[in-house]
């Protein structure tokens, strides 16, 4: 991994650079695109945070935060979470640290918010991506979310 690592907005000058990043065809059944993320940002503004993963001037992959969701929907704000709610890294850029890199700064984010926490949902099964989160610290809280495992990072 470079020092050149940095995220950026999603503008009209890199739309169309985001919106092309694709992962493996093997794991297009485990991630939305990215353009279903930029729907979902506008559709939950202030809630969302995407960001372009760029090496230099080269998109390498897009990450979408997310902050203070009421986790269980019932309105009464029990439980509070923010973190990661999607991971597209280019095919052809993975297992060069870019997926940490984009976990670390949404910690970092979530940090500078007051929060403590980070929760990330992944794809259960053997094709799915949860080595990636247990190495780098996630642990399952034993819950579900639309079909997935739910994983919480201390900060």
């Amino acid at each position: 991994m470079t020092s050149t690592l940095r995220l950026e907005e999603i503008t009209p000058d890199n739309l169309d650079a985001a919106i092309g990043l694709r992962v493996h065809p093997e794991q297009e059944h485990l991630v939305a695109p990215v353009v279903k993320s930029l729907a979902e940002a506008y559709v939950h503004p202030g809630t969302a945070w995407p960001r372009l993963i760029l090496d230099g001037d080269t998109p390498v992959g897009f990450l979408m935060g997310f902050f203070d969701i009421d986790w269980l929907g019932d309105g009464t704000g029990a439980d509070i979470r923010s973190g990661l709610w999607r991971l597209n890294i280019a095919d052809a850029e993975q297992g060069r640290g870019y997926g940490r890199f984009a976990v670390e700064s949404v910690a970092v984010e979530i940090r500078g918010r007051g929060g403590t926490r980070l929760t990330t949902t992944w794809h259960p099964g053997a094709d799915g991506p949860e080595g990636f989160y247990l190495a780098l610290g996630f642990r399952p809280t034993g819950e579900m979310s639309g079909g997935q495992t739910v994983g919480e990072l201390p900060l």
